[in-house]
């Protein structure tokens, strides 16, 4: 069957991503964990930091230990250096490096996995912690749930946040807080898998990490909402400039004002945006997280759902708000920029109808000098004309007989009259087939 398969697909033309995306769903396995276990987790921001320069600082780390970097061609690998194992992956804003060690005499209780990793190599992790925690895996017989509850109760004054997990299969306690610049879990197994185990530390590091991720929203809300407050402001008292009596200056400098404010909006929309809607993202995944740990409510103990509806979904709800609060404003600037735009250009067109009313009465009265000045010009044509005319009848006076001079002068001029205005009259009709012409 196998080997049908192959013949089958062989002869056909391979999609170049087809292995790659069918190897993506596969990628990034759990590891499966025997307890007792120490896991250290670190979430580090990349920005600016290629794939490249943290797989370097990786070799270096393998190389302390005598082991060469595994071949990669994703953004994950694990890297099994003997007494402790280190999983990296590389995501859209950060990147993860998750320690696993069996815990020894002699370890220091405050790093966890870390004890064996030099500190000067997490020092120089390339990049910007957002996310460090310590997850201790105990076994029931080992650590009894009660006497952890117990324990922690008595020895902090902070809150506990505690459940049974998968089934009731295990146990989480923590209380979300950093100690010691660390957030500290307990998993206390009772009949859990390794592959189980695996998934369920997954699921909190991937809890404790989405949830520092969506937050890195909230500070932008805030400093959007004050934007915000001020633009509604300023777009207030606008919009009642508008509404008053003002000259065609009064206007244009309100839509100089509204076009700024305008800008303002959209470029603050511009650089939120992606950050609100990653924070939705990032919530998203939390929730989907805590749904497959299966929480069980242990009598007097907030869950882990619980503390995140509590604390988190508020400023979730926040981010949102601000997000439609924004989007809604840049939509009302636009709106009233387009009303004051509509109301501009009546006035300006408007102005124009005056201004070509005016050039209309100007060419009238061009019109009608003209018309003045034509009627003059056949006056002067034909008196000088008739001179002309009196002057040849006078020097041929013995020829005419009867016909005096004055005689021929008197009937010529109008004759000349209406040569010149019959000539005038044809050129003003040239003049207006030509421009009929053209």
């Amino acid at each position: 069957m196998i080997d049908f398969t192959r013949r089958a697909t062989g002869r056909l033309e391979q999609h170049p991503l087809r292995f790659r995306l069918n190897n993506e769903i596969h990628a990034r396995p759990p590891v499966a964990l025997e307890d007792p276990q120490l896991i250290s987790y670190l979430a580090i921001t990349h920005r600016g930091v290629s794939a490249r320069e943290e797989l370097d600082h990786l070799r270096e780390l393998g190389q302390a230990f005598a082991k060469p970097l595994p071949e990669t061609e994703g953004e994950h690998l694990i890297l099994d250096l003997d007494t402790f194992r280190l999983k990296w992956e590389r995501h859209t804003e950060f990147s993860s490096y998750t320690f696993f060690r069996a815990p020894r005499a002699g370890d220091d209780p405050t790093r966890g996995a870390l004890s064996a990793v030099s500190q000067e190599w997490i020092a120089n992790i390339p990049g910007s912690l957002l996310v460090s925690t310590h997850i201790e895996l105990r076994s029931a017989a080992e650590v009894p749930p009660a006497t952890v509850m117990k324990q922690l109760s008595a020895a902090s004054s902070r809150q506990l946040v505690a459940s049974q997990v998968a089934d009731g299969a295990a146990w989480v306690f923590t209380d979300f807080l950093l100690t010691d610049g660390w957030s500290r879990f307990m998993v206390i197994d009772s009949s859990l898998t390794a592959r189980q185990a695996g998934r369920t530390v997954q699921r909190l590091l991937e809890i404790e990490t989405y949830r520092m991720t969506a937050l890195l929203a909230f500070p932008v809300a805030k400093e959007v909402g004050a934007l915000l407050t001020r633009a509604e402001g300023e777009l207030a008292d606008l919009m009642d400039q508008m509404g008053g009596d003002g000259n065609p200056g009064d206007e244009r400098d309100l839509l100089s004002r509204l076009t700024r404010l305008a800008a303002e909006v959209e470029r603050s929309v511009a650089r939120s945006t992606y950050r609100f809607g990653a924070a939705a993202a990032y919530y998203r995944l939390v929730e989907q997280r805590i749904d497959e740990l299966r929480e069980q409510r242990l009598t007097g103990l907030p869950t882990i759902r619980e503390f995140m509806d509590r604390r988190l979904a508020p400023a979730m709800s926040t981010c949102a708000a601000i997000a439609r609060r924004q989007e809604d404003l840049s939509g009302r600037v636009a709106r009233n920029s387009q009303l004051l735009r509509t109301r501009v250009d009546i006035e300006l067109q408007r102005q124009n109808q005056e201004l070509l009313a005016q050039m209309n009465r100007r060419a009238r009265l061009q019109l009608r000098l003209q018309q003045t000045v034509e009627g003059l010009s056949v006056v002067a044509i034909t008196y000088y004309a008739s001179q002309l005319v009196n002057y040849m009848a006078k020097g041929a006076k013995g020829l005419l007989g009867p016909l005096t001079p004055e005689v021929i002068t008197a009937v010529s001029i109008p004759v000349i009259a209406g040569v010149v205005a019959l000539g005038l009259k044809r050129m003003h009709r040239l003049l207006a087939e030509d421009e009929d012409g053209h």
